[in-house]
């Protein structure tokens, strides 16, 4: 979870609400863990490595289109998060050079990383995962770190920036807490390895509940010590790598490295894990009829095929968008993908021994958010937003014309 968020969303955080920065990752942490909720529930009672798309194509049984549509939307969703994590990742990785604001090194870059966990995703699973703990736990510790010696070295206080800076309407802050939503998002990948899991009953909340929590409270301090010793404009100036270029004037070179280790860790991390979750699901979609059959193929219970598919797509995605678009995207997406979710464990609350309060309240919060962003989008960027559409267009018309095959098959 703790992947190119934090560090992508940051810098457009800053430049939209200002000190209320760490308010918006507090109420996007807050929707995450209602979105969370349906999807453990439906998770315990189905126990399909499908996930998000068998649980809707499960739970709705009588149209092949949904269940094709939801396949399509989620996937192409962890596809544009992977062109996050990439082009994040690029992004802090050259920080430090003369070509940092290069946008084809950084684009090159981000394609070079793709390759690399696209490999590792194929060479070994075991070994994929061994390599993932080590990244997570160092990139804690870093992230942790980072936080507590930036608050330390604050040359401001969140009273002063209130008063200097708190003219922001509530809509704003609303905003970017939606758009802060992809931050949190990688809670769902859990889910694709329910069949792998000791004890799924309780490791599968467990571990959500706790990501979340821990994820909540690293994206708070990152943020609140990043607001009172960077100064705004730099943040601003430098959204794509906002903390490694304030690191550099408040704790110098050796801070600025720390950051770019810390984003490079937390990057690749997210990467790999994106990458093998998603892949399995993509494997099951396909063998429901709804992607291209060769995707299904698997070697040593490894969806080679499926793992280069995303890859590739990401890259083109890098290719075709900037950094904004990309987050905006991801944001819509998920936060479209888990107002489904939390309706479809609405529709089946009993069997599933859900709150239905819980569920209602959850559908609210992540619709609203989607239209949050889609107003912001309307509103601020109408070129963006045709770009989004475009892509649905291309998704929804990829899924029809597959829920079709199937019928005619």
């Amino acid at each position: 979870m703790i992947g190119g968020g934090i560090f992508t969303v940051l810098g457009v955080s800053v430049s939209m609400i200002g000190v209320f920065t760490p308010l918006a990752f507090l109420i996007g942490g807050a929707l995450a863990a209602l979105a969370s909720y349906s999807y453990i529930k439906l998770g315990l009672y189905y126990q399909d490595e499908g996930a998000t798309y068998s649980f809707f194509k499960r739970t709705f049984t009588s149209s092949s289109f949904a269940a094709s549509l939801i396949g399509w939307w989620v996937i192409f969703g962890y596809i544009s998060t992977l062109a996050l994590y990439a082009y994040t990742f690029a992004s802090y990785a050259i920080s430090a050079f003369d070509f940092a604001d290069d946008i084809w090194v950084r684009k090159s870059v981000a394609g070079a990383i793709l390759l690399l966990f696209t490999l590792v995703n194929i060479w070994s699973v075991k070994g994929m995962g061994k390599l993932e703990d080590l990244m997570v736990y160092t990139k804690l510790i870093i992230l942790i770190l980072i936080s507590f010696v930036l608050m330390n070295h604050s040359n401001t206080t969140i009273p002063t920036l209130l008063q200097n800076n708190g003219e922001i309407n509530i809509l704003s802050i609303l905003i970017v807490a939606s758009l802060t939503f992809v931050a949190f998002e990688g809670f769902q990948l859990v889910i694709n390895a329910v069949n792998e899991m000791k004890n799924p009953q309780v490791n599968t909340p467990r571990a959500i509940y706790s990501a979340i929590a821990i994820a909540i409270f690293i994206y708070l301090i990152i943020s609140i010590g990043a607001i009172i010793s960077i100064p705004f404009e730099d943040i601003i100036q430098n959204q794509e790598y906002a903390l490694a270029a304030g690191a550099d004037k408040v704790l110098g070179h050796w801070g600025t490295d720390l950051v770019i280790l810390g984003a490079v860790l937390a990057t690749s991390s997210a990467i790999s894990g994106t990458l093998f979750g998603a892949s399995r699901q993509v494997s099951v979609i396909a063998h429901d009829g709804y992607f291209p059959s060769f995707l299904t193929k698997r070697k040593n219970n490894i969806p080679i095929y499926s793992i280069i598919m995303m890859s590739s797509l990401a890259f083109c995605l890098i290719l075709a968008g900037d950094l904004q678009v990309i987050l905006e995207f991801s944001s819509v997406t998920f936060l479209l993908i888990s107002f489904l979710m939390a309706y479809a464990n609405f529709t089946i609350y009993k069997k599933t021994n859900s709150s239905l309060i819980l569920t209602i309240i959850a559908m609210i919060g992540l619709f609203s958010g989607t239209l949050l962003i889609i107003y912001y989008e309307a509103t601020t960027q109408i070129e963006q937003l045709y770009f989004i559409g475009g892509i649905y267009l291309l998704l929804t018309l990829g899924a029809w014309m597959f829920s079709r095959f199937k019928k005619a098959s």
